[in-house]
């Protein structure tokens, strides 16, 4: 997953084989006997989508093994989340996928965009574990650049939570939490409308406190 245009997208493939040929789907596959798990989703990452595992935080997310989730036979699939920081390159499809796509989260949440076998619960509990790591983990840098500016991080939350945030309460609970971000001592210079050069900050020391106001 990544946010681009303040929203929240995942990355998609369009399946090139049966079953469900030409319909989207999560990108995935089987583990390879010499492989364990999350080398086998960083490999199919990278087959399926030219996603190198490096540039991108994966997170475990659960186990899925409903009877007839896959009709070809009885798989039980464990689900890892990508987190991406902004895509310079629309990504590719490869392995046995067609076509790779970002797409709206929220596009596949209001059903506008049917998924796969059961993708969507798989899309529904990433997006859960987003949110539910926003005020106690740190995977909200993670979908930023190496440097980023409180407003940079404030959309990445608006884009997860798909809701506007106050601002000024914002930049308070962030700076305020330990070991969360840190200043880097730059400055970005202030766009066509003015104002003041925007402080740039880093994903923080988790040992350490997150640093001053802006």
């Amino acid at each position: 997953m990544t946010v681009v245009g303040h929203a929240l997208k995942v990355l998609l493939i369009q399946r090139g084989q049966p079953p469900y040929e030409g319909a989207w789907a999560l990108p995935g596959g089987f583990v390879q006997p010499e492989e364990d798990l999350a080398d086998a989703a960083a490999r199919e990452l990278a087959e399926e989508t030219g996603i190198e595992a490096d540039r991108a935080r994966l997170l475990q997310l659960g186990a899925y093994g409903r009877p007839g989730r896959d009709p070809r036979m009885r798989v039980v699939t464990v689900a890892y989340g990508a987190v991406v920081a902004r895509l310079e390159q629309a990504p590719r499809g490869g392995g046995d996928a067609a076509h790779a796509e970002l797409v709206a989260v929220a596009d596949v949440q209001s059903d506008r965009l049917r998924l796969a076998f059961d993708h969507r619960l798989i899309v529904d509990d990433a997006v859960a574990r987003l949110r539910s790591e926003l005020d106690t983990g740190d995977v909200a840098t993670g979908f930023c650049p190496p440097e980023f500016t409180i407003r940079e991080l404030r959309e990445v939350y608006e884009a997860i939570l798909q809701t506007e945030l106050d601002s000024g309460n914002f930049i308070r609970k962030v700076t305020r939490r330990d070991g969360f971000i840190s200043p880097t001592g730059g400055r970005v210079a202030p766009g066509d409308r003015g104002g003041r050069p925007a402080t740039l900050w880093r994903a923080g020391d988790p040992e350490g406190p997150g640093g001053g106001e802006p």
